[in-house]
């Protein structure tokens, strides 16, 4: 009777310790999200101190569209987040120092970007031969997925201007609908804070912008980390039970995951030592990381919301919209699927082969091209 009720007493702790740790999470929660918008929120204050000129400046910087794909892709292979990347250019769209045309190849960039970090994970594998050769091949199809996405649609956009207009459009319906006023509320909690953290900085531009910044990638940094804790064991049981039942589950399940931790590198990091063992194919693999794609437009478009800027909102628009277009035009139609498949295999092959190149492919796609075009242009 003693070992029972002393049973019971333990069990009954147990539980009401994971319900006081559930709560201290959603707490965290709660805080990590308020940083995130007083972060964003700071952004667009420094550039209204740093005044017209600077802005003026900065777009004359990105007018050039080869430029703004290159300062995406560098920026998002820095911070090691397309979503930090791209909340920064809805936060300067917002405050008018980056026009909707030039911050749609920032986007582009970004999603180039942040395939860096699966492409990192599958080095983890690199001292055995043939995981490595399938993890590194599970990895690039998320790079040459997003390379093809941009050389087909950066040129029609530029031709076109079909995503600015597409999105400006539905930002106009979305905004007769009251759609991005949804997030006032917020915005006269975040907004005194913001102001009173610039004047505490003297209201200097710079240091504003600093310290927006820094509190920006802070708060998503441990934001992922949190929701990861939360997430992730529920989301593996969730990926065995239905993700390769078929390409629909699996983009369907890699959408929804990454709209969950609020990060693709996350969720397609997750796949590349799955891939490497061998669990999963490359086929199983890829409408999980073009769901991924999609998913990852969801921290933008709260980010656009929160700013109350119909241009900012046609700005995460535009990036949902790519995402889409990405997967209607290369996955859907077999042939061209087949193509980013045959370049991840042929990429995995050589990089098994020839290791050095692995780490070369990184420095060279990621780090140097970029900043090695920036530089001949005089962006940097």
């Amino acid at each position: 009777m003693a070992n029972r009720a002393s049973s019971r007493r333990v069990t009954s702790e147990s539980v009401g310790t994971r319900r006081s740790l559930l709560v201290l999470r959603v707490i965290l929660l709660c805080t990590l999200l308020f940083g995130f918008f007083v972060g964003l929120d700071m952004m667009g204050l420094s550039f209204k101190l740093f005044g017209k000129g600077f802005a003026e400046a900065l777009i004359e910087r990105t007018s050039n569209p080869f430029v703004g794909l290159f300062v995406g892709i560098l920026a998002t292979t820095l911070v090691q987040s397309s979503s930090t990347t791209t909340s920064m250019i809805v936060g300067l769209v917002a405050a008018g120092a980056l026009t909707i045309e030039g911050a749609i190849p920032m986007v582009m960039g970004a999603n180039i970007g942040t395939s860096v970090t699966n492409t990192l994970v599958s080095l983890a594998q690199v001292t055995r031969r043939e995981e490595f050769q399938r993890a590194f091949a599970g990895a690039t199809v998320h790079d040459f997925f997003n390379w093809l996405a941009v050389l087909i649609l950066l040129p029609l956009e530029l031709a076109t201007g079909f995503l600015a207009r597409t999105a400006t459009y539905l930002e106009s319906w979305l905004e007769g609908a009251g759609g991005i006023h949804l997030f006032d509320p917020l915005k006269a909690v975040v907004r005194p804070v913001s102001e009173g953290l610039a004047e505490m900085l003297g209201n200097s531009g710079v240091a504003v912008l600093i310290l927006g910044i820094a509190v920006l990638i802070a708060s998503l940094k441990f934001l992922v980390d949190l929701l990861k804790v939360l997430m992730t064991g529920r989301a593996e049981a969730a990926l065995h039970r239905t993700l390769f039942r078929s390409a629909a589950a699996a983009a369907t399940a890699g959408l929804a995951i990454t709209v969950m931790v609020q990060s693709s590198s996350i969720t397609t990091s997750l796949m590349v030592p799955l891939v490497g063992a061998g669990v999963v194919t490359l086929e199983q693999v890829f409408p999980f990381t073009v769901g991924a794609n999609i998913g990852t437009t969801v921290t933008a478009m709260l980010a656009a919301l929160s700013t109350g800027s119909p241009a900012a909102l046609s700005v995460a628009l535009s990036h949902l919209i790519f995402n889409l277009s990405a997967a209607l035009l290369i996955y859907v139609p077999k042939p061209v699927r087949a193509i980013p498949l045959a370049m991840a295999r042929a990429m995995g092959k050589m990089a098994a082969r020839h290791k050095v190149l692995a780490v070369a492919y990184i420095l060279v796609v990621f780090f140097g091209l970029p900043v090695l075009l920036l530089l001949l242009t005089g962006a940097i």
